[in-house]
């Protein structure tokens, strides 16, 4: 049904001085719209409802739709004990890569400047060693460096 194309209705005193039978066939008329229109919000309620699931409509056609579980709030009264932390808990037996078996070369790097405070002048001796190993793609199959 097309809203647009409905008859405008004319003013009271236009109304009052039609005759009884061209207001009874604009009641008709009118009844007869009014039943259509209500046929339209049923069948729009109908399909209102329906989703991927209770329909053949595809999934990516639904609209999603919030939640209506309330979230819990929580606090020191409601949840007594906290949640547990990210990462590795306390009793843990933590794991850690071991590495390659096999080295192909050591690469030592050494800085020239500190990046803290900018100075040349470091230890004899380094202070902390930091080890890491990287698989590359060469020419062989696998070459292994690590770096220091």
């Amino acid at each position: 049904m097309n809203l647009k194309n409905l008859p405008q209705l004319p003013e009271r005193p236009t109304l009052e001085q039609l005759p009884l039978t061209q207001l009874v066939d604009m009641l008709l008329a009118q009844s007869k719209i009014i039943e259509e229109l209500k046929a339209e919000v049923k069948r729009l309620k109908l399909s209102n409802g329906l989703d991927s699931k209770t329909s053949s409509k595809p999934p990516s056609t639904d609209v999603l739709k919030k939640s209506e579980k309330p979230k819990k709030q929580l606090n020191a009264e409601t949840n007594p004990e906290p949640k547990r932390k990210p990462g590795g808990q306390p009793g843990h037996q933590g794991s850690t890569r071991k590495g390659f078996n096999r080295i192909d070369r050591t690469e030592e790097l050494i800085p020239t400047h500190c990046d803290h405070c900018g100075g040349s002048r470091f230890e004899d001796e380094p202070v902390s060693v930091k080890v890491q190993q990287v698989a590359q793609l060469v020419l062989r199959p696998i070459e292994v460096v690590e770096y220091r």
